[in-house]
Protein backbone atom coordinates (compact mmCIF):
# COMPACT_ATOMS: atom_id res chain seq x y z
CA UNK A 1 0.00 0.00 0.00
CA UNK A 2 1.35 3.44 -0.92
CA UNK A 3 1.94 6.21 1.59
CA UNK A 4 -1.01 8.12 0.11
CA UNK A 5 -3.32 5.12 0.46
CA UNK A 6 -2.11 4.47 4.00
CA UNK A 7 -2.77 8.05 5.07
CA UNK A 8 -6.24 8.12 3.49
CA UNK A 9 -7.09 4.76 5.07
CA UNK A 10 -5.88 5.97 8.47
CA UNK A 11 -8.13 9.04 8.15
CA UNK A 12 -11.13 6.93 7.17
CA UNK A 13 -10.47 4.55 10.08
CA UNK A 14 -10.20 7.43 12.54
CA UNK A 15 -13.25 9.27 11.25
CA UNK A 16 -15.11 5.99 11.67
CA UNK A 17 -13.96 5.74 15.28
CA UNK A 18 -14.92 9.37 15.83
CA UNK A 19 -18.32 8.58 14.36
CA UNK A 20 -18.79 5.83 16.92
CA UNK A 21 -18.65 8.52 19.62
CA UNK A 22 -20.49 11.29 17.75
CA UNK A 23 -22.49 9.67 14.96
CA UNK A 24 -24.73 12.67 14.32
CA UNK A 25 -21.75 14.93 13.76
CA UNK A 26 -19.99 12.66 11.29
CA UNK A 27 -23.22 11.85 9.44
CA UNK A 28 -23.97 15.57 9.10
CA UNK A 29 -20.40 16.24 7.94
CA UNK A 30 -20.56 13.48 5.33
CA UNK A 31 -23.97 14.64 4.10
CA UNK A 32 -22.75 18.24 3.84
CA UNK A 33 -19.51 17.43 2.04
CA UNK A 34 -21.20 14.87 -0.20
CA UNK A 35 -23.80 17.41 -1.30
CA UNK A 36 -21.20 20.18 -1.66
CA UNK A 37 -18.89 18.10 -3.86
CA UNK A 38 -21.59 16.53 -6.05
CA UNK A 39 -22.35 17.72 -9.57
CA UNK A 40 -24.24 21.00 -9.57
CA UNK A 41 -23.62 24.24 -11.42
CA UNK A 42 -19.98 23.14 -11.21
CA UNK A 43 -19.16 19.55 -12.06
CA UNK A 44 -17.72 17.21 -9.42
CA UNK A 45 -14.27 17.20 -11.06
CA UNK A 46 -14.02 20.99 -10.87
CA UNK A 47 -15.17 20.93 -7.25
CA UNK A 48 -12.49 18.37 -6.38
CA UNK A 49 -9.87 20.57 -8.04
CA UNK A 50 -11.08 23.54 -5.98
CA UNK A 51 -10.94 21.42 -2.83
CA UNK A 52 -7.41 20.37 -3.75
CA UNK A 53 -6.34 24.00 -4.09
CA UNK A 54 -7.82 24.78 -0.68
CA UNK A 55 -6.16 21.72 0.86
CA UNK A 56 -2.82 22.92 -0.47
CA UNK A 57 -3.39 26.42 0.87
CA UNK A 58 -4.18 25.10 4.35
CA UNK A 59 -1.30 22.61 4.26
CA UNK A 60 -3.71 19.73 4.92
CA UNK A 61 -1.82 16.60 3.91
CA UNK A 62 -4.72 14.15 4.09
CA UNK A 63 -7.08 16.42 2.15
CA UNK A 64 -4.37 17.08 -0.44
CA UNK A 65 -3.95 13.35 -1.03
CA UNK A 66 -7.69 12.70 -0.90
CA UNK A 67 -8.80 15.47 -3.26
CA UNK A 68 -6.01 14.76 -5.76
CA UNK A 69 -7.16 11.14 -5.82
CA UNK A 70 -10.84 12.14 -6.04
CA UNK A 71 -10.17 14.65 -8.82
CA UNK A 72 -8.42 11.93 -10.78
CA UNK A 73 -11.34 9.54 -10.18
CA UNK A 74 -13.71 12.24 -11.53
CA UNK A 75 -11.70 12.45 -14.75
CA UNK A 76 -9.10 15.11 -14.00
CA UNK A 77 -5.89 14.62 -15.92
CA UNK A 78 -2.47 14.86 -14.33
CA UNK A 79 -2.02 18.14 -16.22
CA UNK A 80 -5.26 19.57 -14.75
CA UNK A 81 -4.22 18.52 -11.25
CA UNK A 82 -0.77 20.08 -11.66
CA UNK A 83 -2.34 23.25 -13.07
CA UNK A 84 -4.47 23.39 -9.92
CA UNK A 85 -1.23 23.35 -7.92
CA UNK A 86 0.00 26.32 -9.98
CA UNK A 87 -3.26 28.25 -9.45
CA UNK A 88 -3.18 27.60 -5.70
CA UNK A 89 0.47 28.72 -5.62
CA UNK A 90 -0.35 31.92 -7.50
CA UNK A 91 -3.29 32.68 -5.19
CA UNK A 92 -1.17 32.09 -2.10
CA UNK A 93 1.65 34.25 -3.44
CA UNK A 94 -0.89 36.95 -4.27
CA UNK A 95 -2.22 36.78 -0.75
CA UNK A 96 1.23 37.33 0.76
CA UNK A 97 1.99 40.14 -1.66
CA UNK A 98 -1.34 41.91 -1.13
CA UNK A 99 -0.85 41.82 2.64
CA UNK A 100 2.73 43.02 2.25
CA UNK A 101 1.81 46.01 0.14
CA UNK A 102 -1.10 46.99 2.36
CA UNK A 103 -0.84 45.94 5.99
CA UNK A 104 2.95 45.72 6.27
CA UNK A 105 3.54 49.03 4.53
CA UNK A 106 0.87 50.64 6.73
CA UNK A 107 2.60 49.24 9.80
CA UNK A 108 5.96 50.58 8.61
CA UNK A 109 4.54 54.07 8.12
CA UNK A 110 2.74 54.17 11.47
CA UNK A 111 4.37 55.76 14.49
CA UNK A 112 5.65 53.25 17.04
CA UNK A 113 3.35 52.35 19.92
CA UNK A 114 4.62 53.92 23.15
Amino acid sequence: MSLVSEKIKAYKDEIGRYGDSLPGITEAYHAFTGASLADGKLDAKTKQLIALGIALSTNNEICTFYHAEEAKSKGATDAEILETVAVASAALAGNALSQGVTRVQQALSSPPVQ
